[in-house]
Parts: C-alpha cells; sequence; structure tokens
C-alpha cells in the first residue's frame, strides 16, 4: 500500500479554523487545540442564541404593547383578549410596532378593543 501524506490538507484545516477565529481573545485565536475547542463553543452558543432571540423579542413585544394599553387603563392580558373577542388579528410584533411608532393608530384599535 502506499504511504499518503496529509501535510497540505492537515494545514488548511487548520488555516481555516485560525482564521474563522481571528479576533478572539489571547490563545483562542493563535493556538490551533485552543483555538478548536473554543470555535466549537462559539458555534454551539450561537446555534443555541438564534433559539432564544425569538423567546427575547416575544418578551419585548409584549412589555411595549403592556406599556402601551396600561396608558389608556387596560392590562396586556385584558387588552389581548379584547383583541381576540373583537377579531382583531394582530400578532404581537405588528402590535408592537404600531405602539412604538403610531400611537394614534393604536388608539384607534384600542378603542375597538373597548367597544366590544
Amino acid at each position: 500500500m502506499t504511504r499518503v501524506k496529509r501535510g497540505a490538507v492537515a494545514r488548511k484545516r487548520r488555516r481555516k479554523i485560525l482564521k474563522i477565529n481571528k479576533g478572539f481573545q489571547g490563545s483562542h485565536s493563535t493556538i490551533f487545540r485552543a483555538a478548536n475547542q473554543q470555535m466549537m463553543k462559539a458555534l454551539r452558543y450561537a446555534y443555541v442564541d438564534r433559539r432564544k432571540r425569538k423567546i427575547h423579542f416575544r418578551r419585548l413585544w409584549i412589555r411595549r404593547i403592556n406599556a402601551s394599553s396600561r396608558a389608556y387603563g387596560l392590562s396586556y392580558n385584558q387588552f389581548i383578549y379584547g383583541l381576540k373577542k373583537s377579531k382583531i388579528l394582530l400578532n404581537r410584533k405588528v402590535l408592537a410596532q404600531i405602539a412604538v411608532l403610531d400611537p394614534l393608530s393604536f388608539k384607534k384599535i384600542f378603542d375597538m378593543v373597548l367597544s366590544v
């Protein structure tokens, strides 16, 4: 069987990982072994945080809707209940944007909720 020399392949792999880790602190950007471990950890954090981002944004939208609805005298859960009862199909993201960017429109939606 012939001998297989892998020097170029291994070097290419190591360079690729060190290039990814550019900007990491200390030996995490210079020493391959530490860099490889840190890269795997960073990729794991990135994966988890892509899912957490959805939770954080939903929390933010709920807080904004709550603050805006309380300004007119209703709590968040009463406001959402009123929306469902009056069959207004707006999700929390849109409601939060309306509450922040266009308070007059939010007031009109709020009045529609109160009228039902």
